[in-house]
């Protein structure tokens, strides 16, 4: 016997007149119609479908064994839930075996945090199956609402309400526009995340939307005992507000502009909270707006009403325009780095702007941080304890004849090198370039350190020989350490290596 065909139909929001032509069509003609439900028997999916339903068509009940997180299964709810996915999966198995086609009936989209996507999961590897999409709640939301959710290059983020509170504001914060889903109990949590952010007073509650009781309220004004599973939150698109409420656009500075705000370019260090400086954390905490690379503009934490401006790693002199532009409108802007922002990082693409005319009068500070080359020296002892050169091997922005020529100048001079940005997805060529250049004038068993994510979940801290060095082994988040003919490598305790520099030289 042929088997039957197994279809994950998107019902929409709750409107039954906002399901597509396909959807009603399949319904009406499958022999069995599948659909999620609680244990007291009642089922939205089918109640959404109803009006397409026929006399004679298989039901088949997929009955939640848990509505909440708690559960005597020795699993948890977990295993609870996934013990109750397999069983549904062998029901809907048995009538495709027999050679019935199903029809799994899924609110929204089956795809877009929806329940079909377990059966197609367990069951699209053995039968031929086919996904027909659905208006999300999300769209539905934004239509209700009568405000677009993103326009032009706005960014549009959806996030589940079940995330910690802080994360969730970090991630609002970094966003022109969301929507956040999954409330219910975690509303007050989500609520908390957007005041965080500063957005609040800009979010809209969406409860039901398109269904007959649909409810839209400011979010600031939703009363959290109120809210059920089937409600969303809703920051549309800015610019749109800005236009429709006369909120202002944000300002742009001009050549005119003498006064006002400051630009404060900050160093947090190689890693985590503990490298960030007490100065470096008060700059942070006292501006307006966070601009930066975004893993480093999510170092930082978020303070209510503060605004975030993550962007690419390389675009820094768009960022620092960018910077420049909002303090020339009186805004207090703080330009992040990772170690210290003097060193190969946004101090100097800050100042490249000034020089060129972007945000004339506008004040600009450096606030420093602990270096990439202070921290792996530190953790493997004190290699730096004498005279030492700092270079970059990128070329991105500057000759590789330029650095060849300088790391023959600092291998001849016995220098002790600290070697940023030694390699990367597209510069595979260069570290070898210069170890064969420095071997000229170092013996092969100079020490060599190799420090890779130092302070991060990552931290690798090798420590081999100049001759020994497998160039391979290096990326981008690797810093290099080459010793001088002074440096010396002794066993400490427990036999990890101990690397130092003499601050005499003989």
């Amino acid at each position: 016997m042929t088997p039957g065909k197994l279809y994950g139909v998107g019902l929409g929001p709750g409107d039954p007149e906002l399901m597509t032509v396909k959807a009603a069509r399949l319904i009406g003609e499958a022999g069995v119609i599948a659909y999620h439900s609680a244990r007291h028997g009642r089922s939205i999916a089918r109640s959404v479908a109803a009006p397409y339903l026929r006399e004679g068509q298989l039901e088949e009940p997929l009955v939640y064994p848990v509505t909440t997180e708690t559960t005597d299964h020795p699993g948890g709810y977990e295993g609870a839930i996934a013990d109750f996915y397999e069983l549904s999966a062998k029901k809907l198995a048995e009538h495709l075996d027999a050679g019935r086609d199903v029809v799994v009936l899924c609110e929204g989209d089956p795809f877009f945090y929806g329940s079909y996507m377990y059966m197609h999961e367990r069951l699209s590897g053995r039968y031929t199956a086919e996904v027909v999409p659905g208006v999300t709640s999300v769209s539905a939301a934004s239509s209700v609402l009568g405000r677009p959710l993103v326009q032009r290059d706005e960014v549009f983020t959806v996030l589940p309400g079940t995330l910690p509170a802080p994360e969730l504001a970090r991630r609002l914060a970094d966003t022109e526009s969301a929507a956040v889903l999954k409330l219910g109990r975690t509303f007050g949590s989500v609520r908390e995340a957007f005041a965080e952010a500063g957005k609040l007073d800009d979010a809209w509650y969406v409860e039901r939307a398109t269904w007959g009781e649909q409810r839209v309220l400011p979010l600031a004004d939703v009363d959290p005992a109120s809210v059920p599973y089937f409600s969303l939150a809703l920051l549309p698109s800015p610019a749109y507000a800005s236009r429709v409420d006369g909120a202002p656009e944000p300002a742009v500075a001009t050549a005119e502009t003498t006064e006002g705000g400051e630009v404060v370019v900050v160093g947090l260090g190689p890693a985590g909270p503990e490298w960030l400086t007490p100065e470096a954390s008060a700059e942070l905490a006292a501006a307006d707006h966070v601009v930066g690379y975004g893993p480093y503009v999510a170092r930082v934490p978020q303070r209510a009403g503060q605004q975030r401006h993550p962007s690419g790693n390389r675009v820094e002199a768009d960022r620092a325009a960018e910077a420049l532009e909002m303090a020339g409108a009186g805004a207090r802007v703080a330009v992040v780095s990772s170690g210290d922002p003097g060193v190969f990082a946004m101090a100097s693409a800050v100042l490249e702007q000034v020089s060129a005319g972007v945000g004339a009068g506008v004040r600009v500070r450096v606030v420093p941080g602990v270096t990439a080359a202070q921290a792996a020296a530190a953790r493997v002892g004190a290699p730096l304890g004498h005279d030492y050169c700092v270079l970059s091997l990128s070329d991105r922005l500057k000759p590789w004849e330029i650095i060849e020529r300088r790391l023959d100048a600092a291998g001849a001079a016995d220098l002790v090198l600290a070697l940023y940005n030694p390699a990367s997805r597209t510069r595979v060529t260069q570290l070898a370039s210069a170890q064969e250049v420095l071997l000229r004038h170092r013996s092969p068993a100079t020490p060599l350190v190799v420090a890779r994510d130092v302070g991060g979940p990552e931290e690798d801290i090798r420590v081999t020989t100049l001759g020994g060095l497998d160039p391979s082994t290096v990326d981008m988040r690797c810093l290099l350490i080459v010793g001088s003919s002074q440096t010396r490598v002794e066993a400490g305790p427990g036999g990890a290596a101990i690397v130092w520099t003499p601050r005499s030289y003989r």
